[in-house]
């Protein structure tokens, strides 16, 4: 009999289990359940439109989505649509993917200000994310970005290029218009620990130079080397590749360009000046302390500026009907098997990704994540499912009136995107409005004059 299985989650995570799925010795079939009417997740709403290399995956990716044992059921919301009792009468075995997307806060005073914002809205909106407001606040011309990593990076590089660079991107044109619209000149990248310990990737950081309106200043305070940092990078190749190519920028002079991204580093980030806005960041200077971390001097700096990115990392947030560990906000697991308040493993319920072990590593890196949950799941699964076949979670969903986007649907949505920057000579141009989504993937007579 057929194993049936439930991935909720239509990212890298969850597309790499099915994968794995499909590929194991035993007889499957899995469902892909995603909130949004579009499969990859973090590849579309997570990845830098000026990114297109790392948006490559999308290839590998859809070759799954296009397996005759895998079938994408998208605009299904989870606690919302279907609940974990239901899928458990249809499936199986769930497996959660659901990933990080929420802001880690920073934890200092001010940062609800009107002006502090999370880096993850922030990429949302100019990755044309479907369920966040079409406008952004683009007004400040001095900018605080708090953190070292490629998200950090991300957001100084948006913010100090201009919008006619990003125009060979997918961006939509409310991207575009906000970003022609916004007045920011120095963008400040503040790192709390030493060169070598950020978590840049090589190639990140060396795109920061390559524009035409950027000047990449690097701040010789706080460019600090010691033995732990010597050992550090003796340890880690790209490491050692990010500290060369910070070390050539030290003390560089700007060379008159418009826009100036500064990199901070031994500089934590203490409170958000202000009242009614952000009118400033105050740091306080760190010291390498010889084991790799850092301690506090005292010594605080206000800078001027008018808005705070704090890009500190991702978080995952809890989900109905499953147990969630708010403190490292992930769902509690042993190797992916989901763990009761007991510390027992559901029978038939698993995680993988970000929201099994938190948002740490690169897209590729959810691969071998999967292959751990997969392996249980598959030497574990027993048949439970009282209504197996894939037409009654069909007519359950159609009974509580969802219009499930499935892949044939993404397919036409995908070639009308694909289309829409033909007209403009570009890769593609992003439909924003979920609505429109929805229209532009439904099967439409031939001659309709919105078909695709």
């Amino acid at each position: 009999m057929t194993f049936r299985v439930a991935i909720i989650g239509g990212g890298p995570a969850g597309i790499y289990a099915a994968d794995l799925l499909t590929k194991s010795e035993a007889d499957v079939s899995v469902d892909l359940l995603e909130r949004l009417p579009v499969p990859y997740g973090l590849v579309r709403y997570g990845v830098a439109p000026d990114h297109p290399r790392i948006k490559e995956i999308v290839k590998a990716l859809q070759r799954v989505l296009g397996h005759p044992d895998v079938r994408f059921l998208g605009n299904v919301e989870f606690g919302v649509d279907v609940k974990i009792e239901d899928l458990r009468e249809f499936y199986d075995a769930v497996v959660v993917a659901t990933g990080a997307m929420a802001d880690r806060p920073l934890g200092v005073p001010g940062e609800d200000l009107p002006g502090s914002f999370g880096a993850a809205d922030f990429v949302s909106w100019y990755d044309a994310h479907p369920d966040v407001p079409r406008t952004w606040p683009l007004e400040a011309r001095h900018v605080a970005v708090v953190g070292a990593g490629n998200v950090a990076l991300d957001v100084a590089r948006v913010l100090a290029k201009t919008a006619d660079e990003m125009l060979a991107t997918d961006i939509p044109a409310n991207v575009y218009d906000g970003l022609r619209a916004k007045q920011a000149t120095d963008v400040h990248v503040f790192a709390r620990r030493g060169p070598a310990y950020v978590k840049f990737s090589p190639l990140e950081l060396r795109e920061l130079a390559h524009s035409p309106n950027v000047d990449v200043v690097v701040h010789p305070e706080g460019f600090e080397v010691d033995g732990a940092s010597m050992e550090h990078i003796a340890k880690n190749k790209q490491a050692k590749m990010v500290l060369d190519t910070l070390a050539n920028w030290v003390g560089r002079e700007p060379t008159g360009k418009p826009h100036r991204i500064h990199l901070h580093f031994l500089e934590q980030p203490v409170s958000i000046l202000g009242s009614d806005g952000v009118t400033g960041l105050r740091t306080e200077r760190t010291r390498l302390v010889g084991d790799g971390s850092v301690a506090g001097t005292g010594e605080l700096t206000d800078w001027d500026v008018q808005a705070v990115y704090r890009a500190v990392g991702y978080r995952s947030t809890a989900l109905p009907g499953l147990p969630f560990d708010h403190a490292a906000a992930v769902v509690p697991n042993a190797g992916g098997r989901v763990l009761d308040l007991d510390g027992v493993a559901i029978p038939g319920t698993y995680v993988t990704g970000w929201i099994k072990r938190g948002p740490v590593g690169l897209i590729g890196h959810t691969k071998s994540d999967a292959a751990e949950t997969v392996a249980h799941l598959v030497a574990e699964t027993s048949h439970t499912a009282t209504a197996r076949e894939p037409e009654a979670v069909d007519r359950y969903l159609a009974e509580r009136g969802v219009e499930v986007a499935t892949f044939a649907h993404w397919e036409r949505l995908d070639q009308h995107e694909i289309a829409l920057g033909a007209a403009q000579d570009r890769p593609r141009i992003k439909v924003v409005d979920r609505d429109e989504m929805l229209q532009q993937g439904r099967a439409l007579p031939h001659g309709h004059p919105t078909a695709v």
